[in-house]
């Protein structure tokens, strides 16, 4: 990490931003010192879908790999904002990667990563294990691995001219295996107020970044402080001490929060009440009513039926 002008720090504050060129040299100097030549492939073939975040569940929640692709095109800068995708389509359907301000020689880890994690994206998403007419990877290999063909199941090509996965157009117009337009509308609209908030040049208090936390934690029921704090790279007590001279504390932000949330779904007819329990991080509609109650005097459905103003 040191080498690659990073500290213990940046690594565990997930509001934190890394430099794409940080980024690639620490898997660089990590596929070297372990020894693993394949370091990008073997991380993007076993983590976890959902830690890419808010990009991946709007992905997730299209009607269409198509739309699912667009819409990756679109808030790719919302994980990382040094990779920028292209998707274009002409006989065949082209996902192209592109590099922001970086030189594109100094990298083959964090590419094979993505273009990895791209195809079990449209795998775990379509339920169809899909398989690119072919990949195309600017950087060169004395041959393809026999892992990384057999994984991929379609042509790999190093030494190209640009860094691109090819489907048919048959597979780009597959369907999203519970795809859920309500649901996705709303994370839409979260998605565009990231990119906003990231591109004005405000400072980012505690605060918010305890509520960035938080909307990814809800509908997995991790939504406590302790794992939140760990998420930030601080311990428990620093957290509340942050919070608390903000004016604020974790159990007020989290209730605030969860209001919030709660009366912008109920805006959405079609949620289910059940669904949006879940995505507040309640086990049980019967706390979700409670809570409710606690907010506004109404249970979600009467609050539903009431006139109430947009949520700004």
């Amino acid at each position: 990490m040191a080498a690659a002008g990073l500290t213990t720090a940046d690594i565990d504050d997930a509001g934190r931003r890394l430099e794409v060129k940080a980024q690639i040299k620490v898997l660089e100097l990590a596929a070297e010192a372990i020894g693993d030549d394949l370091l990008g492939f073997h991380l993007a073939r076993d983590f976890e879908l959902g830690e890419i975040g808010l990009p991946y569940y709007v992905m997730s929640s299209s009607e269409s790999l198509a739309e699912a692709l667009r819409n990756a095109e679109r808030y790719s800068a919302v994980a990382n904002e040094g990779v920028r995708l292209k998707v274009r389509q002409d006989r065949d359907a082209i996902i192209e990667i592109e590099y922001a301000n970086v030189d594109r020689s100094s990298d083959r880890h964090q590419i094979e990563f993505w273009m990895v994690a791209l195809v079990r994206i449209c795998r775990r998403i379509t339920d169809c294990r899909l398989a690119p007419l072919r990949v195309t990877l600017r950087h060169s290999r004395k041959s393809a691995p026999p892992e990384f063909n057999a994984f991929l199941g379609g042509e790999v090509n190093f030494g190209g001219n640009a860094d691109e996965i090819v489907l048919s157009r048959a597979v780009f117009s597959l369907p999203v295996v519970g795809g859920d337009p309500h649901l996705h509308n709303l994370l839409v609209g979260y998605a565009n107020e990231v990119l906003a908030r990231r591109s004005a040049p405000s400072a980012v208090g505690t605060r918010s970044k305890v509520e960035d936390v938080l909307i990814k934690l809800l509908p997995h029921g991790r939504a406590n402080a302790l794992e939140v704090a760990r998420q930030l790279g601080m311990s428990r007590r620093t957290l509340t001490r942050a919070l608390s001279g903000e004016g604020t504390s974790f159990s007020e932000v989290l209730e605030q929060l969860r209001e919030i949330l709660a009366k912008r779904y109920l805006q959405e007819r079609e949620l289910p009440i059940s669904q949006i329990a879940w995505l507040l991080g309640y086990r049980e509609i019967s706390s979700f009513t409670h809570a409710c109650k606690r907010w506004t005097g109404m249970t979600p459905r009467r609050l539903r039926l009431a006139d109430l103003p947009s949520a700004n």
